[in-house]
């Protein structure tokens, strides 16, 4: 317990601000949880649809996401009933000309070698490729001088062209939500390092069987309100500014006093609540971000129906899309199958389509066919090109554009007893759920210091 309790608001309740106001609430401080909208997960969150639960976007985690596992742990979580835990891989469908590629439960680097060696898909120079490109990675301590984008990285270890499109493109892609061309480099090797280059756990793909609001937000919720917390949802904050020694919030009808303050927002969010109080570099740095849509397509079929494995990867083809009916499919870059995760969900599958401006420029309708006929042509099921329903959900800023040498703001705002938490502030990893608990736990401890 802290030696005196201090009053700290904690604004924006996704997985960055629950995290904050977990680890506030966990030394003895009074803290309170405001989330304009009236689900806590931020964007990465259920959504409810015809009083069916579905999230805002299917999410991969990794066996590397160490913060995220412990702090699902810490408000009550199981993360081995909550998650299933698969090996490393990237399988296509059979006969779609992709590839099968799966590790086996071996201690490291032999998991990887064996996959390599048992890749299905790839010739004898695409597996040399492979190896020479990790070889290299590993003795670099995968750390670059200079920054570049990930396609100039993979041309200067010659990667082919078959395994930059079957594997490193589409992790680059799911990772970094930012196509290799203007992908960062040094950003895309340090997620190669915790989970490629780490043990062979760190490198375990986990997908969710609960829905993302469940799987932390809502149980870290209920953390902090068992502590003598308050979790305020549908409250907007509009205006931050200093009053005395104390930070007052402007929201809804009332004006609230905090001894501190963590901002846990999008950062235009945090630049607006800050403006008048931040320095002008802090704030052009919090607006001079760049956003990638993350779209997911549920489309329902018969319950009976069900994919070889829980998920797949697919071949996606954007720049042929539209030429004929069978290109127009090619959008989808993964394709879940809900039923596997969760019982109640049989026959409904999940396809994502990361970086998808141009996938959604159609329209939701449009896409949801192209879609279905993705799948029917891919699964080689005819069947599959008419569900019964399809929802689109589109995240029209999912993640930062993760480019290289990107400038990111520290959790320390520069003024007292305010922090910052979010996927965006510094950090090596991309806007993932993790980078969004790491921040939201340095902005504690950094905050926890200043109070003391």
């Amino acid at each position: 317990m802290a030696a005196e309790a201090q009053h700290i608001a904690v604004i924006g309740g996704g997985w960055a601000g629950c995290t904050a106001a977990v680890e506030l609430t966990q030394a003895g401080h009074q803290v309170t949880l405001f989330e304009a909208s009236r689900q806590l997960g931020g964007r990465a969150r259920r959504v409810d649809i015809n009083e069916i639960a579905l999230d805002n976007g299917q999410h991969i985690l990794l066996g590397a996401y160490n913060q995220t596992l412990q702090m699902m742990r810490k408000v009550g979580i199981d993360p081995a009933s909550a998650m299933l835990r698969l090996p490393l891989q990237m399988c296509y469908p059979a006969d779609s000309g992709g590839m099968t590629f799966t590790a086996p439960r071996l201690p490291a680097p032999l998991h990887l070698l064996f996959a390599l060696w048992r890749a299905q898909g790839l010739e004898r120079q695409d597996k040399l490729a492979l190896a020479r490109f990790s070889s290299a990675a590993r003795w670099m301590g995968w750390q670059l001088h200079d920054d570049c984008s990930v396609s100039t990285l993979l041309e200067r270890f010659d990667q082919t062209d078959r395994l930059i499109r079957l594997m490193w493109r589409p992790l680059c892609i799911a990772a970094l939500n930012t196509r290799p061309e203007h992908a960062s480099a040094q950003v895309f090797l340090a997620v190669l390092r915790d989970s490629l280059g780490a043990r062979r756990r760190a490198s375990d793909m986990l997908l969710p069987r609960l829905d993302l609001s469940s799987l932390f937000p809502q149980r870290a919720a209920a953390f902090i309100e068992e502590r003598g917390g308050n979790v305020e949802s549908g409250c907007s904050i509009r205006q931050l500014r200093r009053n005395g020694e104390q930070w007052q919030l402007q929201g809804n009808d009332a004006n609230l006093d905090f001894d501190a303050v963590v901002i846990a927002t999008p950062p235009e969010t945090a630049a607006t609540l800050l403006d008048g109080s931040a320095d002008a570099a802090l704030l052009a740095t919090l607006r001079s971000f760049e956003y990638e849509p993350i779209t997911t397509c549920y489309l329902q079929y018969a319950s009976d129906t069900r994919l070889p494995r829980p998920f797949f990867a697919l071949l996606d083809d954007p720049e042929n899309a539209g030429k004929n009916v069978d290109d127009t499919a090619a959008w989808g870059q993964f394709v879940f199958d809900r039923g596997q995760l969760d019982p109640t969900q049989a026959g409904l599958l999940a396809v994502v389509i990361s970086a998808s401006s141009a996938a959604i420029q159609a329209g939701h309708e449009e896409l949801a066919k192209a879609v279905a006929a993705q799948l029917a042509a891919t699964f080689k099921q005819p069947q599959l090109a008419a569900p019964s329903w399809t929802k689109v959900i589109s995240e029209k800023r999912a993640t930062f554009a993760c480019t290289p040498g990107l400038v990111r703001p520290a959790n320390d705002s520069g003024l007292d007893k305010l922090m910052l938490a979010g996927d965006y502030t510094a950090s090596d990893y991309p806007a993932t759920l993790e980078s969004a608990v790491r921040s939201g736990k340095q902005a504690a401890q950094e905050l926890l210091v200043q109070l003391r």
